[in-house]
């Protein structure tokens, strides 16, 4: 911007991003008292607005500075400026917020506790000493309290407690820390803690209740602490009776539970955190992050058979005195029942967790939505959120050009939803499986709650190709003809969305399931993508799941398929079916009955996993291929012939177990191989961006080995960061698609 010779003007700033709850506001007051510019700062639903005047050089230097040294948790998408004559402001002030206007300011995700509020409560002579509800301007809850923009204290849960004198003072003062931190509030003004037994009776209250609490967890009982989005159920993560006890209860056999650390130190005793996990840990997403485990004295049951350990620092005052209470890691699992969303209200906790947990540790600061612990690995020395929420929801993904105001309903598993406003995309928080109807209410309220908070109404509906979703049944109550947009197509389109990659890309798009164009389960899928759509130029060879769906609980039912599709009846290995089972799986394969054909990727996992003798059957979505992963060795060998028709793959892995060659070798061939049948692709096809997506690049060895093999062959691979590449990526991939239509 150049003001020219003009002596003085007025420069009007129309700021879009995150910039609401972020401290932005007080920021402008002192750069522009600094500056000795006059006029004003305002929120409103579509951004921040400003206008200032005095001196040329003093508006340019403004105009500067506001970009360049903004508060570190803002994020300015845009800066639209206007200059304008001088109207003779008197100082600079704060205004109260408008309420007029499109939305298009940008929510802020929950945000860790800063190491000022964290200082505060654990000093013995501050108001706040000891205050499971401290926070400021640089922290505490956004998301999960909002109900309206602009983010004003009226449009969030805290309306319901009146501010203090002194809190209030604080509130006003455009210098303090904690001037308009919706949330403010102190013990003698804000929410408390109470701590409950499973009928609803009050044990004891405020300052009693959480030694109280952390007496339960130290005597090896469960807690269920409300949190910051809901609900934890918390246990002792080195007592092995507590923890088997919680998993019976929870009714969750074997899948991983996370784990809190009540310090880095801890988390560094427990596992291997390199400099890069160190700085995940301890950033304001606060996430679970995917750590390899040394050996501890936790508890065999927190992660039975697995390497990996999901650790989180605490990240909201509650959390951090809790620990401090204990001095020891907890297991800090989804105050759930397995395949139901996370629990919010303190009447619904006792009634959907009374078989669960021994005493509940609850609050009176209403949660307005569901928000889970998001959980991120390292991956090709970069972070991937393989579950987004807490820390990263609803920050939006930025198109390219604007898009129509289109709402995508996403999949059925994983669920997310999401909703195009211009260039931006808002995608929901993670919602789990629609499978029970608890998760569809909370999948409905997702999508009721971008309307409130947006002022949403779409002129379009997107949805998957899948029939039988329940996404897809909904997406049909609302729109006569919605945008039906192939599973894998959209898997494609999401990982490009992310990585601002225009077509023409080759999309390789493996994971357990999708619903393919010809009406088979599609899974192992390389599509060329170019500006009008998409073809599919190659895939996995296919073979049949004989159960349909019961071959994700039994990988040896796809071992069975792959192994019938090469050998029919003469089946080269014993797979552990009682011989009436197997004569009549064989029979179902034979004519074709319940055993759907599939190119799945996720699936020929499954049934490597089932023929080296790793796993025969799983307790939960992944469990065999996460079993494969975690076995592979080092090794650079891979499979003569290798290639999309797996037929030497499979032999191979035959032949070497047959000759007694070590699991962990087997598995890195079998890796290996699947990478050269993608290299192999993408030379036959020719385009040089190649994008990696689907539930199946999870897999970290997977995943950087085809990196490293693409780019030694020149190509350009591109890979999920900060939307997930399983099924929580969808609803993205399909706004995008719905654009094309």
């Amino acid at each position: 911007m150049t003001v020219g010779r003009v002596a003085e003007a007025r420069l009007r700033l129309v700021i879009r991003g995150a910039v609401q709850g972020v401290g932005f506001r007080p920021f402008v007051y002192r750069l522009a008292r600094t500056l000795r510019l006059s006029g004003w700062v305002c929120n409103s639903p579509a951004g921040v607005f400003i206008e200032v005047e005095g001196a040329a050089e003093a508006l340019e230097a403004f105009h500067e500075r506001v970009s360049h040294e903004k508060p570190p948790r803002a994020s300015i998408q845009s800066i639209e400026h206007a200059l304008l004559d001088p109207v003779g402001f008197g100082g600079f002030v704060i205004r109260e917020s408008e309420l007029d206007g499109c939305a298009g300011a940008l929510v802020m995700s929950d945000i860790a506790t800063c190491v000022c509020c964290l200082r505060e409560i654990f000093a013995p002579g501050d108001r706040r000493f000891r205050y499971p509800f401290t926070n400021c301007t640089n922290c505490g809850p956004r998301y999960s309290i909002i109900e309206a923009l602009p983010y004003d204290r009226a449009n969030t849960t805290m309306k319901h407690f009146a501010m203090c004198a002194r809190c209030r003072r604080e509130y006003d003062d455009p210098i303090d820390r904690r001037f308009h931190a919706q949330p403010n509030a102190c013990p003698e003004c804000g929410p408390t803690l109470e701590l409950l037994d499973p009928s609803g009776r009050t044990l004891c209250a405020a300052n009693e209740a959480l030694p109280a609490a952390a007496e339960v967890v130290r005597d090896g009982r469960i807690l269920a602490l409300k949190g910051l989005g809901g609900f934890h159920l918390v246990a002792d993560a080195r007592n092995e009776h507590a923890v088997r006890r919680l998993r019976e209860r929870k009714n969750r056999e074997e899948k991983p539970f996370a784990l809190m650390a009540e310090s880095l130190e801890r988390a560094r005793r427990l596992c291997d955190v390199s400099a890069f996990e160190e700085m995940l840990l301890q950033s304001p997403e606060a996430p679970i992050v995917l750590l390899r485990c040394r050996d501890s004295d936790l508890a065999p049951s927190v992660a039975p058979g697995n390497p990996y350990l999901g650790v989180m620092l605490p990240y909201t005052p509650l959390h951090h005195l809790l620990m401090a209470e204990l001095g020891f890691p907890i297991v800090a699992t989804s105050g759930n029942l397995s395949d139901e969303p996370i629990c919010t209200d303190n009447a619904e906790a006792l009634a959907r967790l009374g078989g669960i947990a021994d005493l509940f540790l609850v609050h009176d600061r209403p949660v307005v939505r569901r928000v889970d612990d998001s959980v991120v690995r390292v991956m090709a020395d970069r972070a991937m959120i393989l579950r987004r929420a807490r820390g990263y929801a609803p920050l939006p993904t930025t198109l390219n050009r604007p898009m129509p105001a289109v709402l995508a309903v996403g999949a059925h598993r994983k669920s997310t939803t999401a909703i195009a406003v211009g260039r931006n995309v808002f995608i929901s928080q993670h919602l789990g499986d629609l499978e029970t109807p608890q998760a569809f209410d909370a999948f409905r309220e997702s999508i009721a709650g971008f309307e409130k908070l947006f002022g949403f109404r779409a002129a379009r509906v997107a949805c998957d190709l899948h029939p039988d979703y329940r996404s897809t049944r909904y997406a049909e109550t609302l729109s006569r003809s919605p945008v039906r947009v192939q599973h894998h197509y959209a898997h494609v389109l999401s990982c490009m969305a992310e990585n601002e990659v225009q077509p023409p890309v080759l999309g390789v798009s493996w994971d357990g399931t999708g619903y393919g164009l010809d009406g088979t389960i599609w899974g192992g899928e390389f599509l060329r993508v170019h500006e009008g759509g998409f073809e599919r130029v190659a895939h996995l060879r296919t073979f049949r799941l004989p159960g349909g769906e019961q071959a994700v609980r039994e990988p040896r039912r796809s071992a069975l398929g792959v192994l019938y599709e090469l050998f029919g009846e003469n089946l080269p290995m014993d797979l552990g079916f009682c011989a009436r089972e197997l004569e009549t799986l064989l029979v179902m394969l034979k004519k074709g009955v319940n055993s759907p054909v599939t190119s799945s990727a996720g699936r020929l996992f499954d049934a490597a996993t089932a023929m080296i003798g790793l796993r025969q059957r799983s307790s939960f979505e992944g469990q065999a291929a996460m079993e494969l992963e975690f076995a592979v060795e080092p090794c650079e060998e891979w499979y003569d012939g290798a290639a999309v028709d797996w037929e030497s793959i499979v032999r191979g892995v035959l032949d070497d177990r047959g000759r007694g060659v070590a699991p962990g070798r087997i598995a890195a061939r079998f890796h290996n191989s699947l990478v050269e049948a993608i290299l192999g692709v993408a030379r036959n096809v020719g385009e040089e961006p190649i994008v990696l997506t689907g539930g199946c690049f999870q897999n970290k060895h997977l995943t950087e080995r085809a990196i490293h093999r693409l780019r030694e062959d020149g190509f350009r691979p591109y890979w999920h960061q900060r939307v997930p590449p399983n099924d929580g990526g969808i609803a993205l991939g399909q706004v995008v698609a719905s654009a094309l239509e």
